[in-house]
């Protein structure tokens, strides 16, 4: 009896130092400890989108000037959007995409495709010139010259290009300079048997001006015509073509070989406007006349943050977005010209004209 009531004992002790799954245990009343919710994460603030639509030939520098802009206002995120420059007016205009900055490379079509209704102000604040690429490997890279280059356009194994004149400023400006070559080089048939042999576009003068017939640039034989003339970049180096027209700062900035054009006739030049009004262009757009080669920029009316839009203007028209455009081989204008009702955060930085 006394061995049964020993293991009677060990029994009860046993069962009272078992405990449940959850620690407690059993028969034993627990307070179930405290629950710790823990702090909400605060939602990280979602960043100012500044849309800068701007010329396909800006694209290096204005990637710079992201990076700048960025770190200087750390929230805001720049949206590059890159094309020929009158089709990302019409964009604007036309599909009513909404953009903080829009940068041409023709500061006249501004005022002629925008104001007054998308714009009501821009400034100008750099100057360019037309060249002709080449690389080792393009055919007479070894003859090509200032003084020959056309005559090398007209070869029958020569395959050349430049952008739409519809839809990019270098594309127009590249017939008005093999125009303007006729009375430079003394040689009335230069625009024929490069230009008019290979497109549909055609030339006529009347009172001393010769316009440029091409709203249908279509081309044929040894041209091509690309949307954009840095488009032509690729093709380029990749031996689809022997030559481009191209702006000098998209050749800097691509490393390539060019061909320094006369200022009578590369549209570089204030002091030779005179000669460049002697032709024009009749495009879908409309109608645009040889000028010196300035690039504009605004903040378009329907700009969502036309604050960060300013603010990007000043950066580029002030001490860092001058050394960006002059590193990249295209001159700033200091002062800016400024044209409109130019806000007034702006106006200590622009000439108004």
């Amino acid at each position: 009896m006394v061995l049964v009531g020993a293991l009677l004992l060990a029994v009860v002790f046993l069962c009272g130092c078992i405990t449940s799954d959850d620690g407690a245990t059993p028969g034993v009343e627990t307070t179930p400890a405290s629950t710790v919710t823990p702090a909400p994460t605060a939602e990280p603030a979602q960043k100012v989108q500044v849309k800068v639509f701007h010329a396909g030939s800006l694209t290096s520098p204005f990637e710079q000037m992201e990076q700048a802009f960025e770190a200087k206002y750390p929230e805001a995120d720049v949206l590059l959007y890159a094309g020929g420059s009158t089709k990302i007016i019409k964009e604007i205009t036309d599909l009513d995409k909404d953009a903080d900055v829009l940068a041409s490379a023709d500061y006249l079509l501004i005022p002629d495709l925008m104001v007054p209704e998308d714009a009501d102000w821009f400034a100008t604040f750099a100057n360019n010139r037309m060249v002709l690429c080449y690389t080792d490997e393009s055919r007479y890279a070894d003859e090509v010259n200032a003084d020959t280059w056309y005559t090398i356009l007209q070869k029958d194994d020569v395959k050349w290009a430049f952008s739409d004149p519809n839809l990019d400023p270098c594309g127009y400006r590249t017939p008005m300079v093999i125009q303007l070559a006729e009375f430079y080089y003394g040689d009335d048939t230069i625009f024929e048997n490069t230009v008019g042999a290979n497109s549909e576009m055609t030339v006529a003068e009347a009172d001393g001006v010769w316009t440029i017939e091409a709203t249908d640039a279509e081309p044929k034989g040894n041209l091509q015509i690309r949307p954009k003339s840095v488009e032509l970049v690729q093709m380029l180096e990749s031996g689809g073509i022997d030559y481009a027209w191209e702006y000098r700062s998209v050749a800097v900035q691509n490393n390539l070989k060019f061909i320094e054009l006369p200022v009578e006739i590369d549209l570089s030049s204030a002091q030779h406007a005179d000669t460049y009004a002697q032709v024009q262009i009749n495009c879908i757009s409309g109608v645009s006349k040889g000028t010196p080669i300035v690039y504009g920029i605004t903040v378009p009316l329907n700009a969502k943050h036309p604050d960060y839009g300013e603010k990007f203007v000043e950066m580029l028209i002030t001490q860092t977005g001058n050394d960006i455009m002059a590193s990249e081989g295209q001159p700033p204008i200091i002062p800016a010209g400024g044209y409109g009702a130019i806000p007034d955060g702006l106006l200590p930085y622009v000439e108004i004209l």
